[in-house]
């Protein structure tokens, strides 16, 4: 440890009331936590991806940090300190030229860090959903990349993806397996490759935006109810303005890491009903893939420097195989009145999906999205009115279909979560399951018509969820409603517990 970071770790350097400091240590970071405040230094490193080598690179990038931060977190993030006199006795009083700068930082609770609430064991669905909103909402405001044609470009993306391997390559033989690491470079290289004119579409279409870049959950806390984000890359533009996906993918597979594939299924398909975003689910892989590897990559600067093999290599190349193997995807789709508990069971199955290669398409969210509503709006459509018209079923249907074959194109499974009263609309996506390769099944609940009718006036009166079935839907369903025949009852799959 340097000589200025132990002399900082005496508490009487300070010039408020500290009783202990203590020390959390990253590849490119010491941050001093004492009394109520935070210091976060830069270590004088030059690695491939940032520049830290000098005291006024190391100045501008606190700088950089402070006022990036302060985008989604202005009251943690305070100011750049300079700390003065010598490394063996410094002081954060003003004497004479700056030896080195920290950015100070209101000092948080660090159990409410998401990767420890994950680890406790604390962390539930809801709080996912409320990342999110609140990750989708950073994105939605966030500057576009309309006048930097460089950033997000397939070029780019490729020069990082592959930039990872290269790290990889100076680690001893005994530490990795190079068959491995070549398997997983040249499978990188044919998704970027396959998904060119995909990356290229999404650099116009404007989803490159000024994001966070380093969503793991360590750079995210639990405040009561809702996450917030912190510690966004600093030291890159160009890992920082990205698709809005690569800052979803970060959180997806840090959740995986954390053997949460149940709430890591849960935080994607939250992000995608919100945003509609189903055109990018065929870079979700490819993203994924390239944040294994960056996991992997400071896994492997921590080891260089400690010189013994960090836990979490292994762990995150083993994780970066499971999306190279090949896998048959499934098609679910769901049969049952309004208030028979089809969104429920439909919640169970994602939240049992320890692989997290399942998305949902809801009926209820679709129908309003094509309407330009939020899922939560309320249309004021009557019955056989309105969204509801007769004209809109087949409508719904269709373009449910299409959205599940995209899906299952792209390699993920799939669950569709509408009535499917009629045996036709069932067939048709039988079909497809069938021409695509994938398995099929119907998750089909029951309930007794009193209870439907009671979970239909409660949903009613919470406002809390997209459907707006009302009792006169309900008698409407009844007199539709065609059975499942014999043939489909041998596809019913029973409900997760």
């Amino acid at each position: 440890m340097p000589p200025l970071i132990q002399a900082l770790l005496e508490p009487g350097r300070y010039l408020h009331p500290v009783d202990q400091v203590e020390l959390v240590q990253t590849h490119i970071s010491w941050v001093l936590l004492a009394g109520d405040f935070a210091y976060k230094i830069k270590k004088p490193v030059k690695l491939s991806f940032l520049d830290f080598s000098t005291l006024a690179l190391r100045q501008a990038r606190c700088q950089d940090e402070v006022r990036l931060n302060r985008r989604f977190a202005p009251d943690l993030y305070l100011d750049v300190v300079g700390i003065y006199r010598t490394a063996h006795d410094p002081r954060f009083e003003v004497e004479g030229e700056p030896i080195e700068f920290a950015v100070r930082m209101r000092r948080f609770d660090q159990n409410a860090r998401l990767d420890q609430v994950c680890a406790s064991g604390r962390l539930q669905p809801a709080h996912l959903s409320a990342l999110a909103q609140a990750l989708g909402d950073f994105h939605d405001h966030a500057e576009r990349a309309i006048n930097h044609p460089r950033f997000g470009s397939p070029e780019v993306v490729a020069h990082f993806a592959l930039a990872n391997f290269d790290e990889l390559q100076r680690l001893p033989p005994d530490w990795i397996d190079p068959e491995v690491v070549d398997t997983l470079r040249d499978r990188t290289q044919t998704q970027l490759r396959v998904l060119e004119p995909v990356l290229r579409a999404r650099q116009q279409q404007g989803w490159i935006r000024e994001g966070h870049g380093d969503l793991h959950l360590g750079n995210l806390m639990l405040q009561g109810e809702q996450v917030r984000l912190f510690d966004c890359i600093e030291f890159s533009d160009d890992l920082r303005w990205i698709d809005v996906l690569s800052d979803v993918a970060f959180v997806y597979v840090d959740l995986l890491t954390h053997r949460q594939g149940g709430l890591a299924c849960w935080f994607i398909n939250a992000v995608l009903s919100r945003s509609g975003d189903y055109a990018a689910v065929p870079l979700l892989r490819l993203y994924a893939l390239y944040r294994a590897m960056v996991r992997a990559k400071v896994a492997a600067l921590r080891s260089l420097q400690t010189g013994q093999c960090d836990a979490q290599l292994p762990q995150m190349l083993w994780r970066a195989q499971t999306w190279v193997a090949p896998r048959t995807p499934q098609l679910l789709i769901t049969h049952g009145l309004s208030g028979s508990g089809k969104t429920f069971v439909s919640d169970q199955w994602l939240l049992a999906d320890r692989t997290a290669t399942t998305l949902r398409l809801r009926s209820d969210v679709e129908r309003k999205r094509l309407a330009g509503l939020s899922a939560l709006a309320a249309s004021a459509s009557g019955l056989n009115a309105g969204l509801y018209a007769p004209d809109s079923h087949q409508r719904i249907y269709d373009h449910l279909l299409r959205q599940a074959e995209a899906v299952l194109r792209a390699g993920w499974s799939v669950l569709v979560d509408a009535t499917f009263l009629r045996r036709a609309d069932r067939a048709a996506f039988q079909t497809l399951a069938q021409t695509m390769g994938a398995g099929f099944g119907i998750l089909a609940p029951q309930a007794d018509e009193a209870t439907l009718r009671a979970r239909i006036v409660a949903r009613q009166t919470s406002g809390s969820d997209a459907s707006e079935a009302t009792l006169a839907v309900l008698d409407q369903q009844l007199r539709q409603l065609e059975p499942l025949d014999a043939q489909e009852i041998t596809w019913v799959v029973p409900a997760q517990k």
